[in-house]
Order: C-alpha cells, then sequence, then structure tokens
C-alpha cells in the first residue's frame, strides 16, 4: 500500500503530465469542473479542478461538491500515473471508478 505522500506525488506528476499537454488540447477539450479522488485503502482525499486541459490547485481534503469525483485505492493510483497500469483496462475492471457524467467522461477522456 502507497502512503499519502506518494498519493500527493502522483496527483502532483498526473498535474505535470497534462500541463504538458495542454496547450494541444485546450481548444478541443473546453472542461472545467471541479474533481475529487478518494483513496479506498488509506484515509485520504483530495481535490482540485480540472481547466484548460490543466489539474490545477490540487489540495488535501474531500469536495462534496465535485463534478467529477476519482475513486481508486492507492498502488492503483500509483501505477496509472506512471504507466503501468491501463487506464480503460483498471476502468473495465472496477480498479478505476469516475463519476462523472457521461459528456464529463468524454472530455475526461480525450485528456488522459
Amino acid at each position: 500500500m502507497a502512503t499519502i505522500e506518494e498519493c500527493r506525488a502522483a496527483l502532483d506528476a498526473l498535474a505535470a503530465k497534462l500541463a504538458e499537454n495542454a496547450d494541444s488540447v485546450r481548444g478541443k477539450v473546453d472542461l472545467d469542473r471541479t474533481l475529487a479522488a478518494e483513496i479506498t485503502d488509506l484515509p485520504a482525499h483530495f481535490h482540485g479542478r480540472l481547466a484548460q486541459g490543466r489539474l490545477i490547485d490540487i489540495a488535501d481534503g474531500d469536495d462534496p461538491d465535485a463534478k467529477i469525483r476519482l475513486i481508486v485505492g492507492s498502488d492503483d493510483l500509483i501505477a496509472l500515473v506512471a504507466g503501468d497500469l491501463d487506464f480503460g483496462r483498471a476502468f473495465a475492471s472496477g480498479r478505476v471508478k469516475i463519476k462523472a457524467n457521461l459528456f464529463d467522461l468524454l472530455k475526461l477522456k480525450a485528456l488522459l
């Protein structure tokens, strides 16, 4: 099981990866939503905002009003960000859950 600090670092790494691609998706993906991440095997929640192809304002704690909710185990989060776990397969198998409306899911897929 990963630590809370490793999960925070993984989210920061994800934010950096999204920032690298932000210019290429900015015109294609109009997604400005709050995001919350629940780490299922740790007492940890994080929240931030997806805006202009970037993940910004990452902070500790839950956002119960978030429009997009990521539910994932700590080791799976680390593996996803590292590229060791395929997002589509993890989502299909239930290892990663995303609660969002259908249109946001499609836009989110374009970001990843």
